[in-house]
């Protein structure tokens, strides 16, 4: 694999191609658009570090720079220094009736996964969008949707192998 012997043309390929996908991941978690571009400058050199820990018996090359992009959004949308800036954000006053940080709305059927999660049951949906999407942990959702813990878990359990046999 060119990837995997740092050849930067592959590289290139690589950002051309997943850069907007990884983006609009990225884009979905986190709602501030410098925060998100900073993200997947982080995203593509963490790929660059990290091509030689990739396995492809385990899953498809852009399964792995997602989970890489997914988890980076996260861990920034917890870190105590995003949480703090996001306390002392002020609001402009040319901002009428829009958000400080507007991110355009994703096309996230680009990848075509929107469509499949439509396939899902509402109460599904909204599970796999709290977890992967906006970031929640279980503890969380549940406290957001009055749900017990253990009923969170086991929902999200079978929203995903739902979600598996739609896939396969």
């Amino acid at each position: 694999m060119l990837l995997k012997s740092r050849d930067s043309k592959a590289f290139n390929y690589l950002y051309d191609n997943y850069s907007s996908a990884l983006y609009t991941t990225i884009a979905q978690v986190v709602n501030n658009l410098d925060v998100v571009n900073d993200i997947l400058q982080e995203v593509f050199i963490n790929i660059w570090r990290k091509i030689d820990t990739y396995d492809p018996a385990k899953g498809r090359l852009f399964t792995w720079m997602l989970n890489i992009a997914r988890n980076a959004s996260i861990d920034t949308m917890r870190s105590k220094n995003y949480q703090n800036s996001r306390k002392n954000v002020s609001m402009p006053d040319d901002n009428v009736g829009g958000s400080a940080y507007e991110v355009p709305t994703s096309n996230i059927d680009n990848i075509g996964f929107k469509k499949v999660l439509q396939k899902l049951s509402n109460e599904h949906r909204v599970l796999i969008e709290l977890s992967y999407f906006k970031g929640y942990t279980h503890e969380e959702i549940a406290q957001i949707l009055s749900v017990p813990l253990g009923t969170v878990k086991t929902r999200i359990r079978t929203a995903l192998t739902h979600l598996r046999k739609i896939l396969n």
